[in-house]
C-alpha cells in the first residue's frame, strides 16, 4: 500500500492548472476578482466547510485518464480492493498533501488537501479494477507503447466490467492496429460513446449504429444553421437576411468526430 500512498501524492501535489470552470465558480460564488485568486487559495480555502469545498474543488479533483494512466504499471502488478482506500485517504490527509494550483498569471499556489478532496480523486482512480487477460494482451502486444498506460486506464474503467463492452473495445484495438488507424483520441471518444450510450454488447451496438448516425446527421446539419430568431428587430440587429452569427464550430467538430468514427466501428463490429 505504501507504494500506493506515495504515488497518489506525488500525483496530487504536481503542479495543475486551476481550471476555469473552478475560477469561474470562485468569483461567482465568493465574490474574488481574478487578481485576488492566489490570495483566495492560500488562505480561504482551509476556512470552508467540506461540502462547500466538494462544490468548489470537485472539476479539480476529479481524475482525467491521464490521471488514471499515471497508475496503470503499478496496477499491473496487482489492484487494491476499496475495503483499503479509507486507509490510504486518512495517510495522504496526515501527511499532509499540498496540491500546486498554478493560476492564470503563472503563479504556483499551495492549497493543504482534505480529505474530501481526495477521497474524490482516490475513490475515481479504479484501483481495484483489474483488466481481463484477452484486453491486456492485445494492449500490450499491439498498441502503439506511448498510448499503453492510457488505454489500460480506458480499459479500468467502470463500463467494461461488463464483459460484453469489454469486447467492443477489444474488436476495436485488435482491427484499428492491424489495420493501422488506431488513435488515443478514437479510443477515447469510443469510451464516451459507450459511457454515454451503454450498449449491452457488439451486437447492440451494431444494431443502434445507424441510428445513431442518422440523427448525427440531423445535428450536424442544425448546428451549421443558425437559430431561428424571435423577432424582426433582432433579426435587423444580426444583419437581417446576412445572418452574422457564428456557428458553434467546436460542437460541430466534436459531432463530426462522433460520426467517423460511428462508421469506423460499424465496418469493425460487421467484420
Amino acid at each position: 500500500m505504501d507504494r500506493f500512498v506515495d504515488a497518489i501524492a506525488r500525483e496530487l501535489e504536481k503542479p495543475r492548472p486551476l481550471l476555469k470552470q473552478v475560477a469561474d465558480y470562485i468569483t461567482s460564488r465568493y465574490m474574488v476578482a481574478r487578481d485576488g485568486m492566489g490570495e483566495f487559495l492560500e488562505s480561504e480555502v482551509e476556512k470552508l466547510e467540506e461540502v462547500d469545498l466538494d462544490l468548489l474543488f470537485s472539476p479539480q479533483f476529479t481524475p482525467t485518464i491521464e490521471d488514471q494512466a499515471a497508475f496503470s504499471d503499478l496496477l499491473d502488478g496487482g489492484t487494491v480492493s476499496s475495503d483499503q482506500w479509507p486507509e490510504i485517504i486518512i495517510r495522504l490527509e496526515r501527511r499532509p498533501t499540498t496540491a500546486r494550483l498554478v493560476t492564470e498569471d503563472e503563479n504556483v499556489h499551495k492549497v493543504v488537501l482534505r480529505d474530501v478532496s481526495i477521497e474524490r480523486f482516490v475513490n475515481r482512480l479504479n484501483l481495484d479494477r483489474g483488466i481481463s487477460d484477452q484486453l491486456a494482451k492485445v494492449i500490450d502486444s499491439l498498441a502503439p507503447t506511448e498510448n499503453r498506460r492510457a488505454l489500460k486506464a480506458i480499459a479500468r474503467r467502470p463500463i467494461f466490467k461488463d464483459g460484453g463492452k469489454g469486447e467492443i473495445l477489444f474488436q476495436y484495438l485488435v482491427k484499428s492496429t492491424a489495420d493501422d488507424f488506431f488513435t488515443l483520441t478514437d479510443a477515447l471518444e469510443l469510451l464516451r460513446i459507450l459511457e454515454t450510450y451503454r450498449p449491452s454488447d457488439s451486437a447492440d451496438l451494431l444494431e443502434r449504429i445507424p441510428k445513431l448516425l442518422e440523427v448525427l446527421e440531423l445535428e450536424v446539419s442544425a448546428a451549421g444553421q443558425p437559430k431561428p430568431f424571435f423577432a424582426d428587430r433582432v433579426q435587423e440587429l444580426h444583419g437581417g437576411g446576412r445572418d452574422q452569427r457564428k456557428q458553434d464550430n467546436s460542437m460541430v467538430g466534436r459531432k463530426k468526430a462522433e460520426f467517423a468514427l460511428l462508421i469506423r466501428l460499424q465496418s469493425v463490429l460487421a467484420g
